[in-house]
């Protein structure tokens, strides 16, 4: 152990790593994961699907071009912690008004700098995601082992994040409304949606389907999220309620909420997809797009068979499903994020074909 470490990271298989402390002070249990980004570290943090995560940054120097009001995907981030092999706290960027340190401390997120991430995600690439604990160089590894092991699996994570409230935003050039329903959303989604000319009525996510329908609202697209998808049985129930009555639009986690609505099943991937360069193909024409993606479950595509969805999209790199629809019902989902922020803006085209779903099924109602 080299003299000068103040931080440790233990993992639940028993394997250590010393580096030094940025961020927040305190220790943190976490289930920890790697994104392959190397860009918008700003977006990653603020991403509500990362709560009670820690992340593993692989691209090497982390905190360069500080942080940008502009860039949140949220108002409150809520990442479990941040892990970086050279973390810079001093930025250069015209844009930036603090550190990335800064804000690790205002929001309680505790980071680790100095550790070997190549290592690290080879270890998570190969073992799989685990829990870990971020703590003090003082804790032994008997005692971190129990700390891991004596700390509940937190499973509310969505209800964490969710809107407390409902919300309404009003496009300039409004043509449709849009119920949104929030499930740890990124602003993202808020923007594409209002660029294009929808309002949005954003709602929690334990909101009734009556409390929907008396919004009137043209279609209705359920948000990205964090956590397993088991555990917000109150969006399965009202996208089972509401499928077929208006155009439905699912991203990430709202894609595996569609798909359990509608009797597929689902279930934890190894180590998850996590980043901005995922390839992913079109089965409808067979195009293939890069994709940003940042999720931990998947559907089981043999349990798609008989549910009256059909898979559209499918990872080039493992043949996860990343999309599926059901016509009748005008309802479509995808994995992946086409809101991309960071990443490739290659599926944007997703929210243009979303608003032209509205007009046409508006057309002919």
């Amino acid at each position: 152990m080299s003299e000068g470490f103040n931080k440790k990271l233990i993992l639940e298989d028993g394997s250590e790593y010393y580096g030094y402390a940025f961020g927040a002070v305190g220790d943190k249990v976490c289930e920890i994961v790697f994104n392959t980004s190397m860009v918008g570290y700003q977006e990653i943090i603020s991403d509500p699907s990362y709560t009670y995560q820690a992340v593993v940054m692989t691209y090497p120097i982390i905190g360069s071009y500080g942080i940008c009001a502009d860039d949140f995907e949220t108002a409150t981030p809520t990442i479990g912690a941040l892990i970086v092999r050279e973390y810079n706290d001093e930025p250069s960027n015209f844009r930036s008004e603090e550190s990335l340190g800064v804000l690790m401390k205002r929001y309680g997120i505790p980071g680790i700098s100095g550790v070997d991430t190549r290592q690290i995600t080879r270890s998570i690439r190969d073992i799989g995601s685990r829990r870990a604990l971020i703590t003090g160089i003082d804790t032994s590894l008997s005692e971190g082992l129990k700390i891991i092991e004596n700390t509940p699996v937190p499973r509310d994570a969505v209800a964490r994040v969710s809107s407390k409230e409902i919300k309404e935003y009003h496009a300039e050039n409004e043509k449709y409304k849009v119920v949104l329903i929030d499930c740890g959303m990124k602003l993202n989604i808020l923007r594409s949606l209002l660029e294009r000319g929808c309002s949005v009525t954003v709602v929690p996510y334990n909101t009734t389907p009556e409390e929907i329908e008396s919004l009137y609202p043209d279609a209705i697209m359920i948000s990205n999220g964090p956590g397993d998808p088991e555990d917000v049985p109150e969006v399965i129930r009202t996208v089972r309620s509401l499928r077929g009555s208006l155009p439905m639009f699912g991203i990430c986690l709202g894609h595996q909420l569609i798909c359990l609505a509608y009797g597929a099943r689902t279930y934890k991937l190894k180590f998850g997809h996590r980043g901005g360069n995922h390839p992913v193909r079109d089965l409808l024409n067979n195009k293939i797009e890069i994709t940003s993606q940042n999720h931990s479950y998947a559907v089981d595509a043999k349990s798609v068979d008989g549910t009256g969805l059909e898979i559209t999209h499918i990872n080039i790199l493992d043949n996860t499903v990343e999309g599926a629809r059901c016509v009748q019902d005008k309802v479509f989902s995808v994995q992946y994020h086409p809101e991309s922020a960071p990443g490739p803006q290659d599926s944007s085209h997703l929210f243009d074909e979303f608003v032209s779903f509205i007009r046409e099924v508006k057309r002919y109602a």
